[in-house]
């Protein structure tokens, strides 16, 4: 269904960072355990929860990403319900929003380190060609150390040394650690070749050490804060949230979330190592390679009178139908959870303007216009200027800078 007319709106330029001035940096307390691409700004959830919530509401994240939106309702106090197609969030969120009501102990931590550095044991990943991504002896030591950590109890301590874990296997691979995207390079390739011409293992356990201990700091600095009062939280990853069966009569007060901006994350390639050193097999990344948004076919065509508009300037059958691919399952993701929504519930969606084949394509406009003949009420539109970015040192797409802004897109349930 075409929507009956071009929706128009003002847009109103903010600064979240000004608007949230409580929060001085994006990665304070455990916002920064994982280096996720894309991250959704603490600060604009936080404006959100504050502007269209109460304490004890429930707040709904189909596409949770590295769990912000469920950090800052606990924060908040408020309770939130998050999905997300990648197993990675059932691993990050039991640390990133730790429930314990008690301090960890360092000497604890200390005592688990010893046993993996001591240990014997050796995990290989069930991936055949992991091995084109480390020098031998790398991946032998690694083998051993992760192997330790997997016989090590099943608590917070051991999902600990696990996050610390997957950076050091990062950084230690021919992987460009310095950025979310898995890929190659031939600096990394010299900088681990320069590692091996010294004490690589010691350093290895340096840093590992040190990780852990900053985790440990990060999760307990979250216990002061939050002193015993830690809201109702529900997470699963390795989920279709287009297809999720909500119980029923499950009811929302607010979505908050950040879908991926076109094709532009590749959310399964970009953490298919840390996937396979978790112990997923193949079978498994190969199923939510398959359910990864805008990669799979599209079952039916959105039609907004901006995207029509973007599908008749765009002469590349392909791209048009990863267009076709991406509206389809993101929208099928935010029907599905904004049916669970209140009347007079907000849906805040955080989304930026990526290009294609260097046409801008104004997302949160095609996801107004879907949504204003399906109950809903667009009240404002917040463009946030970007004010730090990690590219790729030279980009040969036709858009080398990236974007300029993102976008809020408030949707209120009539």
């Amino acid at each position: 269904m075409i929507a009956s007319r071009p929706v128009d709106v003002a847009v109103v330029p903010v600064s979240f960072r000004d608007l949230v001035p409580e929060i001085t940096t994006s990665a304070y307390l455990t916002h920064g355990l994982y280096y996720y691409p894309a991250k959704f700004i603490p600060h604009a959830v936080r404006y959100c929860l504050q502007q269209f919530t109460q304490p004890g509401d429930t707040v709904v994240d189909p596409f949770a990403g590295s769990g912000t939106v469920g950090l800052e309702a606990c924060l908040c106090g408020r309770r939130a319900f998050l999905l997300d197609l990648n197993y990675l969030l059932d691993h990050i969120i039991p640390l990133k929003i730790y429930q314990g009501r008690l301090a960890l102990s360092p000497a604890v931590l200390e005592e688990r380190m010893h046993a993996i550095f001591s240990g014997a044991t050796e995990f290989h990943p069930h991936w055949a060609t992991i091995g084109d991504w480390y020098a031998p002896e790398i991946l032998a030591g690694l083998q051993r150390l992760w192997g330790a950590q997997k016989q090590l109890p099943h608590d917070t301590y051991a999902l600990i040394l696990e996050a610390a874990l997957l950076k050091v296997s990062k950084h230690f691979s021919y992987a460009e650690h310095r950025l979310p995207k898995l890929f190659r390079s031939k600096s990394k390739r010299l900088y681990i070749d320069g590692l091996l011409q010294g004490d690589w293992q010691s350093r290895l356990h340096r840093q590992l050490r040190l990780l852990a201990q900053n985790i440990l700091g990060d999760i307990n600095a979250l216990v002061e804060m939050l002193n015993g009062s830690v809201p109702a939280l529900v997470h699963q990853g390795g989920v279709d949230s287009g297809s999720y069966d909500f119980r029923p009569g499950m009811e929302f007060q607010a979505l908050i979330s950040s879908p991926p901006y076109l094709q532009a994350q590749e959310y399964v390639r970009t953490f298919k190592l840390d996937l396979y050193w978790l112990g997923y097999k193949q079978r498994d990344i190969q199923r939510i390679t398959a359910l990864e948004i805008p990669y799979r076919k599209a079952t039916r065509i959105v039609e907004t009178h901006t995207l029509n508009a973007v599908r008749a300037r765009l002469g590349n059958a392909k791209l048009s139908a990863m267009l076709d691919s991406y509206f389809c399952h993101t929208l099928n993701v935010f029907d599905n959870a904004m049916a669970q929504l209140v009347r007079g519930a907000r849906a805040c969606i955080f989304i930026g303007t990526p290009r294609v084949d260097g046409l801008e394509v104004e997302i949160w406009r095609v996801f107004m216009e879907y949504f204003s003949d399906r109950g809903f009420e667009c009240e404002t539109v917040l463009e946030d200027r970007i004010k730090a970015r990690q590219l790729f040192s030279a980009r040969k797409n036709k858009n080398p800078d990236g974007m300029k802004s993102e976008f809020m897109l408030i949707l209120r349930k009539q």
